[in-house]
């Protein structure tokens, strides 16, 4: 039985559009190619119907249930549905007696979808895991959770586990054209005018979530008035209508996106936290790929920040892992607080400079040979050319310090690194100055 379909009697026209557009089958499916791609593991099972217990991990509106709506299309099994939610072990119970009795009596297997599994407690999966364990039941999960930190750690090691990512523009952009065009399922049957930069507008406000974005074409669709012609005409500010969002002045192909994204750079070079958390907000709004943003401050805490205080590199790294870890719009916190983190760190360009000038330096000059001492010596052998002989161990040595030459001998020294006076750079100033005695060199 596949609970998927709708009652005969069902009005179809009745289901939200995001309903009515779900696939059926794989080629219906947009995005997540590295797990349904043309011969990939999921791909070549669903295809053969030898699906296993999995649990489908990911944002939503990435195709958690279309994937299992598609399971349920190619599938001989009896396929059951249900709800963590509204679910309880009662149910669970005559689901597994029914799984039992089909097995029994038409030797088919039974594969129950459960969505939301990350809201059954322990005494519901508990229920569930011997079913499982036997091979009665095939299980396949949806949760927006992590299942690690959600789901039983047995129901775990007999399940697979496929992450989803959110959908990228252009999955969004071909899955409103192909509804647009649906005679029969989507919005075919109406007299539409829908430019391409309006799609794009929609794809990416929606955040990577289809649903999200058919729920807000349809609103649009419905509540626009024909013209004289008889065309509805959907632009960006009714989009931005049922999206209730405000319409900003961004293309992130042109010069909104990079004005902005260079406003909010140098808000955080020149201190201001309350212009940085502007033009963050600008971004964020606008749909701006929150990688982007991340990868931004980890470049600017080093290049504005460095070694003034290190700290700030690893608050972007976090930052950018969480990103990756939680998705929108949780994500705009630690971006938030990493993007204040640099704009009110002491600054110093001393790493960018200093890069650049050794890189300019290798570029031009002669390099050399590296000097004997400091050649690598751990292969048998290496001594008797010489390698590591002479080397000083500066942890030998008082204050882990010994005056030694680490230059090619054709090179004479060269300055590339110049701290500066701000945070903890201060610090590395005066101890390089000291060791600068200590050699002799002042």
């Amino acid at each position: 039985m596949n609970l998927f379909e709708l009652n005969q009697q069902g009005n179809l026209s009745a289901q939200p559009l995001a309903f009515r557009m779900r696939p059926v089958t794989l080629k219906e499916v947009y995005g997540q190619a590295d797990l349904i791609g043309e011969g990939k593991l999921l791909y070549r099972a669903i295809l053969a119907d030898r699906i296993q217990s999995m649990i489908f991990y990911g944002p939503p509106g990435t195709g958690k249930t279309s994937l299992a709506q598609v399971i349920a299309h190619h599938t001989s099994s009896d396929f059951i549905r249900i709800n963590a939610v509204t679910s309880g072990v009662k149910e669970l119970r005559e689901v597994i007696q029914r799984a039992r009795s089909t097995l029994t009596l038409h030797n088919q297997k039974t594969i129950l979808f459960i969505d939301e599994i990350h809201r059954f407690n322990k005494s519901q999966q508990d229920a569930l895991l011997p079913a499982v364990e036997e091979g009665m039941i095939i299980m396949i999960g949806a949760t927006t959770e992590n299942p690690y930190f959600e789901v039983n750690s047995p129901l775990l090691s007999r399940s697979r586990i496929f992450r989803l990512n959110p959908l990228s523009e252009q999955d969004i952009i071909a899955i409103l054209t192909n509804a647009l065009s649906d005679q029969e399922r989507g919005l075919g049957k109406y007299d539409l005018v829908v430019s391409e930069d309006t799609l794009a507008y929609l794809a990416q406000l929606s955040g990577g979530d289809a649903r999200i974005a058919l729920n807000a074409l349809e609103l649009a669709v419905l509540t626009t008035p024909p013209d004289e012609k008889g065309q509805s005409r959907i632009d960006q500010e009714i989009i931005a209508q049922s999206l209730q969002k405000k319409v900003l002045k961004y293309d992130r192909k042109g010069d909104n996106h990079y004005d902005t994204i260079s406003a909010f750079i140098k808000s955080m070079r020149g201190s201001d936290p309350d212009a940085t958390l502007f033009w963050l907000a600008k971004m964020i709004e606008a749909g701006e790929d929150p990688r982007f943003i991340a990868r931004r401050l980890i470049v600017h805490a080093a290049e504005d920040v460095g070694l003034a205080d290190p700290l700030a590199l690893q608050v972007a790294s976090a930052a950018a892992q969480a990103v990756e870890f939680v998705g929108m719009p949780e994500a705009r916190i630690p971006l938030a607080q990493a993007a204040l983190y640099i704009a009110t760190a002491p600054k110093s360009n001393s790493v960018l400079v200093g890069i650049d000038q050794a890189m300019q330096f290798v570029r031009n000059k002669p390099t050399g040979s590296v000097p004997l001492h400091l050649r690598d010596a751990h292969y048998q052998g290496a001594k008797e050319f010489g390698h590591g002989v002479d080397y000083k161990y500066p942890h030998n040595y008082p204050d882990n310090y010994i005056d030694q030459r680490y230059w090619p001998e054709e090179i004479s020294q060269v300055s590339f690194y110049q701290p500066g006076c701000n945070g903890r750079e201060e610090q590395i100033k005066a101890y390089l100055s000291r060791l600068k005695g200590e050699r002799g060199d002042g």
